[in-house]
């Protein structure tokens, strides 16, 4: 590359040899607390991770994957897929998501940015929407960075303003919609008091309306397009909080499944459907389940399902969902540029690799991985399987998922000889926890263990590595705890978390290939998912780049 004197090439590991097959196996919303009833991988029965565990004690560690270990703002952000996965591959900490916002928020720089400016046209005769999850779990979205965007494109001419919310529930309590909702309501009332025309259009629960993500069921993005766009929904209500109240009256009701519905005027009509020449901003900054909409907004040629009428709009995401698809094309905060991702080092230095999961998380494996980008560095040395993702149900009622077809494809890829390396995500702690039906994820974990087992027998057979870890806990809490660490009760039930959590997560290294004098380094104790891209780069016999993050193993003669 020129005068910089960059080069691809790796240097070799003075004691480590190259040529061994290494397995990198990602455990979803696996991580380490506490054996209680309800940390569902200890009760679960899961003997290849115990025996990890439970093993050579230089061989297993724990490692952060939350807060400012993945590149989130502070020690309380819980870690999830996509910076966990960014980390991994990247091998270095960049800020994300909601620390790129807060940043363009807090200087002013969005507002001068092409994004904005794009958007800004459309202000002084039509209509601003924001569409996005009114929540503060900071996952996906945050309340606070909603009022500090309203305000601001307010001061910055917007003058009639629409709102369409998703409920949340999942990142956070069930029933904390209300509040939420309670709190944009001021916020609105404010700017109404100021003579900006400013109200919530539209809602409905994020699991039901909107937020799929990786082409599982475009039936909730209609649900969501109907009432957004077309102002169509079966509920109809004067304002967000009695809709809200209202709907949570149902029996089994919650926030993420909530029902579509639109706010309607004295007449009937529905306040803000989405009509030619509005602005449209997706609010949300993580990309997964924005991706689809964005589809739905921005395409001409779009056949998911019958969007009826598409109006000719100026669409923006708060970031760019998808770097390779380059969606949406215009966005309000520009993302982190992650170059030199450990896939790309090693393709480069001829290794050749196998990735796959299951559609609900192949996207981590590979485009999260490979720094946000999509598609092959070098399509002669990489193959990438997608195993589709059970869909039209949720996930605890088939917990075992795709595991074990992931095993035993991985395993197949091993046993070939093509490869070496192969990485996976196996995501049933993960989707199956989020669903809080404690047995359905206790059987997801037996097997997940289970697909490590099947990968790590094969890596044995060909005299290979094995690292396992994972991107972020999940199943090992499932309840709410008050400050003692008690789980907290609600009408005398114990309150079930589905969220992430801000617990360490294990890895484990091993085989029959792993030289011996391989061990965990004492001198790495606040190590990350980011420091496991240099370990895994020495285990197949390089040296990392001086800028990543520091390796997590030594050889001691």
């Amino acid at each position: 590359m020129g005068s910089t004197g960059f080069s691809w090439k790796l240097a070799d590991h003075p004691k480590l040899p190259k040529g061994k097959l290494v397995a990198m196996i990602v455990l979803d919303g696996w991580g380490e607390a506490s054996p209680d009833k309800f940390n569902c991988i200890h009760v679960a029965e899961t003997p290849t991770m115990d025996s990890l565990k439970n093993g050579a004690p230089d061989k297993w560690r724990l490692v952060r994957a939350h807060g400012t270990a993945v590149g989130l703002p502070t020690e309380d952000d819980m870690g999830n897929s996509e910076v966990g996965h960014n980390a991994l591959g990247a091998g270095r900490i960049f800020a994300q998501g909601a620390k790129l916002v807060d940043l363009a928020l807090a200087s002013g720089k969005i507002y001068d940015d092409e994004g904005f400016n794009y958007i800004k046209e459309s202000f002084a005769t039509n209509t601003l929407h924001l569409i996005g999850l009114m929540s503060d779990g900071g996952v996906h979205s945050r309340l606070d960075q909603l009022q500090l965007l309203l305000r601001g494109a307010s001061q910055h001419g917007a003058k009639r303003i629409r709102v369409h919310v998703l409920t949340d529930g999942r990142d956070v309590l069930d029933g904390s919609s209300v509040g939420f909702a309670e709190t944009l309501e001021a916020e609105l009332s404010d700017l109404r008091s100021k003579g900006i025309d400013a109200q919530v259009a539209s809602g409905g629960g994020r699991m039901y309306v909107t937020m799929d993500r990786y082409e599982n069921d475009w039936e909730v993005v209609k649900r969501g397009w109907d009432a957004q766009v077309l102002g169509e929904a079966p509920h109809k209500f004067k304002n967000v909080v009695e809709a809200i109240k209202t709907l949570r009256e149902a029996p089994g009701a919650n926030d993420q499944y909530l029902p579509p519905f639109v706010v309607i005027d004295d007449s009937g009509n529905a306040v803000g459907p989405i009509l030619d020449g509005d602005a449209v901003v997706t609010f949300n900054f993580r990309a997964d389940r924005m991706t689809m909409l964005a589809q739905a907004l921005e395409y001409e040629k779009f056949d998911k399902f019958d969007r009826v009428r598409v109006p000719k709009i100026r669409y923006a995401g708060m970031l760019q969902y998808d770097g390779e698809l380059k969606l949406p094309s215009h966005y309000l905060v520009s993302p982190p540029l992650i170059e030199r991702t450990s896939g790309e080092y090693l393709v480069h230095n001829g290794v050749r690799t196998f990735a796959c999961s299951e559609t609900v998380k192949f996207g981590h494996v590979t485009f999260f991985w490979n720094g946000n980008r999509s598609g092959y560095f070098n399509s002669e040395l990489e193959e990438y399987v997608e195993i589709p993702s059970d869909s039209g149900i949720t996930f605890n009622v088939q917990p075992k998922m795709k595991a074990l077809e992931i095993g035993e494809k991985t395993r197949d890829a091993i046993l070939s000889g093509k490869f070496d390396q192969v990485r996976v995500n196996i995501p049933n702690g993960d989707m199956v926890g989020h669903t809080g039906d404690v047995e359905a994820t206790v059987v997801a974990c037996k097997a997940a263990d289970e697909a490590v087992k099947m990968i790590i027998d094969a890596v044995e057979q060909v005299g290979g590595i094995f690292v396992v870890t994972a991107d972020h806990g999940n199943a090992e809490d499932m309840v709410k705890r008050n400050k003692k660490g008690e789980p907290l009760l609600k009408d005398g039930e114990v309150q079930i978390l589905t969220s992430h959590t801000l617990q360490p997560v294990p890895i484990a290294i091993g085989g029959p290939g792993l030289s011996a004098g391989v061990k965990f380094r004492k001198d790495v104790p606040s190590g990350g998912l980011a420091n496991v891209a240099a370990t895994v780069m020495n285990l197949h016999g390089f040296v990392a780049p001086d800028d990543y993050e520091t390796t997590l193993i030594e050889v001691v003669d």
